[in-house]
């Protein structure tokens, strides 16, 4: 049972480096509302970041009729611009189970695994170790 006067949203979580964002999906008009701000001033006005956020809508022609609204935290811009897509992604499968198959074979629904390795002791950083002398 819902209220008729309450729109339908949708929900996601994204989720890439150290970057979640938890995105929801209304119907609207198809601005992007980042952290309480406009998403291309959020984003810098950067055309790939934008893209990157756009491209699920896009993929299923569905940019001009629906509003994403986000809350993100953590990792830098391109990590949480492709936390966004994700989240967009998982929130309109939840529209629908037929955008599952498009949105999958763009690669919106695949999460990178690629993160920050953890230093180890004994090393500088990850992997770069002092110098070595044999005298």
């Amino acid at each position: 049972m819902t209220l008729s006067n309450k729109p339908v949203v949708y929900w996601g979580t994204g989720r890439r480096k150290t970057a979640v964002a938890r995105v929801r999906v209304v119907p609207g008009s198809g601005t992007i509302t980042i952290n309480g701000r406009p998403g291309d001033n959020y984003l810098n006005y950067n055309p790939t970041y934008i893209s990157s956020v756009r491209a699920p809508l896009e993929t299923l022609g569905l940019a001009k009729e629906y509003d994403i609204l986000v809350n993100v935290r953590g990792g830098g811009l391109t990590g949480q611009a492709d936390a966004i897509k994700q989240g967009a992604a998982r929130a309109l499968c939840d529209l629908s189970p037929d955008n599952r198959k498009p949105l999958k074979s763009e690669g919106h629904l695949s999460r990178d695994p690629r993160a920050k390795e953890r230093r180890k002791y004994g090393l500088k950083k990850a992997r770069k170790a002092p110098q070595f002398s044999k005298r």
